[in-house]
């Protein structure tokens, strides 16, 4: 590991509690309720991220102002949102840990609570006129609602293609980083060149992400999420597209009818998770993440150096070389 989040954080540390003391102004609310909810979801925030790509690309294409600090408080609002609404509709009880919004409170309130913030965030950029902003964050908050449906239709078939795994975690989960460093470049640059430039960066760095995430679920590194989620949920991921793509019929055809059949049984899991990894699943795998983090750091050499890069590359290894 290169550096760890406090050492990335430090080029734009003070930014970073600047943001924090105006986004948790942000959550206040005069009723009660929601602003004792919203205490609560400020407290439990993660590692941040994601204001981090915002202001270290903010700081590689120009300089961090007040509309970076807006851009990085409306993504945050509506991926907060967003999250919010999907532990309801996956009837989740925790969040990193703690208990969710809707185990706590129950769906209804959890529902109101995401439009609430989701309003804030629409709110913010209009109130400041950040309509360019705007408009690459909800394009995102669209992406990141197909890629669950889409993912969501497939894992009823269990037909998913590597191009439409690929499709999938581009929406679902490269889209949001993408949208954080076009945001960080359109918060000081109107040179649309430049601001596609970070956007393809940032889904570059998303795509190495999500297929890292998806290794944890075989138990890469033993530490992270339990293993055989994704099987148990019927998602299919990139090393067990790729293990079915090197299978007879009759193979492939009994491992499909184990997830499909026996995705709670506890044995049916392991012996697919052994399938996945005896067919080279897990390498395959790891060779695609590697070059999508290559061709993010192929995009930053572009870039003269400075404290930001620095932080940006370190900031993209650590997605990759991530325990958990």
């Amino acid at each position: 590991m290169k550096a760890d989040l406090k050492q990335i954080q430090i080029p734009i540390e003070a930014e970073m509690a600047e943001f924090e003391q105006k986004f948790r102004g942000l959550m206040k609310s005069k009723v009660k309720l929601l602003d004792h909810i919203m205490n609560y979801i400020v407290k439990r925030k993660g590692k941040q991220m994601r204001p981090m790509f915002v202001f270290l690309t903010a700081g590689i294409t120009g300089k961090i102002n007040e509309s970076t600090h807006r851009g990085a408080a409306l993504i945050e609002l509506l991926h907060t949102a967003t999250l919010v609404h999907d532990d309801v509709v996956d009837d989740a009880n925790y969040r990193r840990g703690f208990f969710s919004v809707n185990a706590l409170w129950k769906n209804k309130i959890a529902v109101l609570v995401g439009d609430y913030l989701l309003s804030r965030g629409l709110l913010l950029s209009v109130d400041n006129e950040d309509f360019h902003l705007l408009k690459i964050v909800s394009n995102t908050v669209k992406e990141m609602s197909e890629g669950e449906l889409l993912q969501i239709a497939k894992a009823r078939k269990l037909d998913i293609t590597e191009e439409v795994y690929y499709q999938i975690i581009r929406q679902k989960t490269a889209s949001l980083i993408a949208s954080c460093c076009a945001v960080g470049a359109s918060s000081n640059q109107d040179d649309p060149e430049l601001i596609d430039k970070m956007r393809n960066f940032g889904e570059k760095v998303g795509m190495a992400f999500q297929i890292k995430d998806d290794l944890f679920d075989y138990g890469e590194d033993e530490i992270g999420k339990p293993v055989g989620i994704d099987i148990k949920e019927k998602k299919m991921t990139l090393p067990l597209i790729y293990a079915l793509n090197q299978s007879d019929w009759l193979e492939k055809r009994k491992i499909i009818s184990l997830i499909r059949n026996r995705s709670e049984d506890k044995k049916a899991v392991n012996e697919v998770i052994q399938y996945v990894k005896q067919s080279g699943g897990l390498e395959y795998a790891k060779t695609v993440m590697n070059s999508f983090y290559q061709e993010a750091l192929d995009i930053l050499k572009s870039f003269p150096d400075s404290e930001y890069k620095t932080s940006l590359e370190n900031l993209v290894s650590y997605t990759i070389e991530r325990k958990k």
